[in-house]
């Protein structure tokens, strides 16, 4: 018996997020994502490797778009069985692949106004890569499965879904492949999250398993831990109150924005910050909200108790969540400091373009970065101090203060990706370092691979790793 293993995507890069596996005559995928990297975007239009009418199973482990957007397009070429996944993910799923949809329709349509206007065209087909009536029919092929339930993918083929403590929903993916002493065991866990971390409970740790795949987005440093993230932020907000200027937050829909305005909530209750107005800019992450507010089962004692007692961070006074077009336009013209926290996380799309636009100029205002900024997006370029940034296909100066505070992520950094390794009771027979820019991705296998000497690879983008018995 052999198992195949090929890496369509987070090899030596961030986003992109879809693992091919062929055992027992079956074949699945372990997550479906977008590319979000620039110079990767051509590779979500790229020619499948594979007839989607022939994958018998997609596992989801949680419902970022880098871990899930390209559901759609294998929807529309043929794809047609389930997609497993817990049930917050199916649910937060729907409204990321449905705003992904709309969002890509929109772009299609600005880019091709400003290229019409500017005599050119871009380098990608000016046709959205997939539309909302894609997205709506990918829908009713999600099949939710609780954590800790073992399930049949094919004949001597299970999974298990087990808390990963990144976003609501996330699992960690053990898939099993045969019986008894002839099985082995490969572990998924898609994005670990952090220890201690708001909201949700910690991650998932394993004793054993034959194969075992690990991202390395912050493998190559720590990061701040809550508290210094929490004084970062007063710090930040205080500041621009005492400039008169804005606090423009891109933050992605999804965990993000409601840990974001889990620190709000926090500040507000010690009286840190002045009560100003927060403004969350985002239909998709209102939606989000409200499906986190159906599942308290997730939420940490921390998170319990602050509900129980009328404190809920999504329900606190000054907070306005805006949905439509005529509300977002509205904040711009608020006279005073307010806080407005809009989406894309990385500034590749949505409302906060024209919030940059509005404040990225101003001296006064401060662009906060609450996350990671891949390579190639916007969100990085700013970051990465740039001058003048293009928004809307016209030129800014950068005169607003930046700021970015990495301890709100999401993601385990090098001492937590190293806790959770140290979970297992003996070493895999080969470990596979994923999900990381390829500097991060190195220097995080040399840290494992010194202090344990453990068998290491960095599988590189459509590489096939052949796990079969002999390699054993």
């Amino acid at each position: 018996m052999k198992i195949k293993l090929t890496f369509l995507g987070g090899a030596q890069s961030v986003t992109g997020s879809r693992y091919l596996v062929e055992a027992n005559r079956a074949k699945f995928l372990v997550d479906c994502g977008l590319y979000q990297e620039r110079q990767h975007l051509d590779r979500n239009w790229a020619p499948l490797t594979f007839s989607p009418k022939n994958l018998d199973a997609i596992l989801l482990t949680h419902a970022h778009l880098d871990h899930c957007g390209l559901v759609p397009k294998l929807v529309r070429e043929g794809f047609d069985n389930p997609i497993y996944c817990t049930p917050a993910t199916a649910e937060i799923a729907e409204i990321t692949l449905m705003d992904a949809a709309r969002l890509q329709v929109e772009d299609v349509e600005f880019k091709k106004k400003r290229h019409d206007r500017e005599g050119r065209r871009g380098p990608y087909p000016e046709t959205p890569l997939y539309t909302p009536d894609d997205a709506k029919s990918s829908v009713p092929l999600f099949s939710p499965r609780a954590y800790n339930k073992t399930f049949a993918i094919s004949e001597g083929i299970e999974a298990t879904f087990h808390d990963a403590g990144h976003i609501l929903g996330s699992a960690m993916i053990q898939v099993r492949i045969g019986e008894g002493q002839e099985g082995r065991t490969i572990i998924f866990p898609g994005d670990i999250g952090r220890w201690e971390k708001p909201i949700l409970n910690d991650p998932t740790l394993f004793e054993e398993a034959d194969y075992v795949l690990v991202e390395s987005t912050y493998g190559d440093r720590v990061l701040p831990s809550p508290e210094e993230s929490a004084n970062e932020f007063a710090d930040v907000i205080n500041a621009t109150v005492e400039s008169k200027g804005n606090v423009v937050i891109p933050s992605f829909a999804l965990e993000r924005t409601q840990e974001v305005l889990y620190y709000l909530n926090k500040l507000l209750i010690e009286n840190r910050i002045p009560h100003i107005m927060v403004f969350v800019d985002s239909p998709m992450a209102v939606s989000v909200t409200d499906v986190f507010e159906k599942h308290p089962e997730s939420f940490d004692k921390d998170m319990l108790r602050l509900v129980d007692h009328g404190k809920s961070p999504f329900h606190f006074q000054g907070l306005h969540l805006v949905r439509t077009i005529d509300e977002s336009k509205a904040i711009n013209h608020i006279a005073g400091t307010i806080i407005i926290i809009a989406g894309s996380g990385m500034c590749t799309g949505g409302r906060i373009k024209h919030h940059l636009v509005a404040n990225i100029s101003r001296q006064e205002s401060t662009i906060l970065f609450v996350g990671y900024q891949a390579d190639g997006t916007l969100g990085r370029r700013i970051v990465d101090g740039a001058d003048e940034v293009r928004i809307l296909g016209q030129y800014y100066p950068v005169k607003a203060k930046v700021a970015q505070i990495n301890g709100f992520s999401a993601h385990a950094d090098q001492n937590q990706l190293l806790r959770w390794l140290y979970g297992f009771k003996k070493p895999p027979r080969r470990l596979f370092i994923t999900h990381g820019e390829a500097n991060a991705a190195e220097r995080f296998a040399s840290l494992v691979g010194d202090k344990n000497g453990w068998n290491i690879a960095i599988p590189s983008y459509r590489e096939e790793i052949s796990l079969d018995w002999a390699f054993c």
